[in-house]
């Protein structure tokens, strides 16, 4: 059985997990905008940024839970979070100085 700590440990994941999906939903607008307006380009990095986040965070529950358990994709994924949000804030800085093509 689980504890009271896992249960609610699990359930913020997932919540964690699903807010992020809704907040995906609402930027596939931005990221239609972004492919007509250049200067919302870096909303395409942070997009594939909150997907792995999803993604990290159904897997943190499903570790939880005790129902799948992957040791290496756990630390493979947030490397790659991390590397989108940069790619997004080094095309924001390029777009806000005006370096766009």
């Amino acid at each position: 059985m689980f504890t009271a700590y896992e249960w609610i440990y699990g359930i913020a994941q997932f919540s964690a997990g699903f807010l992020s999906v809704v907040a995906g939903i609402i930027a596939l607008s931005m990221f239609r905008a972004a492919r007509q307006n250049k200067i919302l380009r870096s909303w395409r990095f942070l997009i594939i940024a909150l997907v792995l986040f999803a993604v990290e965070e159904v897997i943190g529950a499903l570790k939880t839970f005790g129902i799948y358990e992957t040791p290496h994709l756990t630390h493979v994924i947030p490397f790659f979070i991390l590397l989108f949000v940069i790619a997004g804030v080094l095309a924001q800085i390029k777009i806000t100085k005006g370096w766009l093509e």
